[in-house]
């Protein structure tokens, strides 16, 4: 998984670049097998975030001064969280709860949509396979007379 980090009226540490990409890349456990799509060559295709962090503005000294801002894009979908908070870290905490929540609400509708077209398929097997045995039997009822 790939963490692009930007910052935003702030300097960003390398302390503080290590702490984001290892709370950020807790999102790549929520997502397990689910992510992008297998390209042609058979290999995966990476997942990428871009976090941006940051103060609201340059003036602001008291209340919710610190963002954090994820993008993830996933098949068919971008997810994108917002946290404001008066800690940086805690901001970005926020945003990492938000983002697997997210994921964790894709999922299921992707694994619930899944399911409902296997039962469809099933369903119209099951009618077709009875159909033909009705017939069959038809057929054969038919003939011996």
């Amino acid at each position: 998984m790939k963490i692009n980090i930007k910052s935003t009226n702030i300097q960003i540490t390398e302390s503080l670049k290590e702490w984001t990409e290892k709370k950020i890349g807790e999102v790549e456990k929520t997502l397990g097998g689910f992510g992008p799509e297998i390209t042609q060559a058979g290999q995966r295709e990476k997942i990428e975030i871009w976090v941006e962090i940051g103060k609201v503005g340059r003036h602001h000294r008291k209340g919710d001064v610190f963002r954090a801002e994820v993008q993830l894009y996933l098949p068919k979908k971008k997810l994108r969280v917002e946290a404001i908070d008066q800690d940086l870290r805690t901001a970005i905490n926020i945003a990492k709860e938000d983002l697997q929540r997210a994921v964790k609400r894709y999922k299921g509708k992707r694994i619930t949509r899944a399911r409902k077209w296997a039962r469809r398929i099933k369903e119209i097997a099951r009618i077709d396979q009875w159909s033909v045995k009705e017939k069959l039997k038809r057929f054969i009822s038919g003939r011996k007379k």
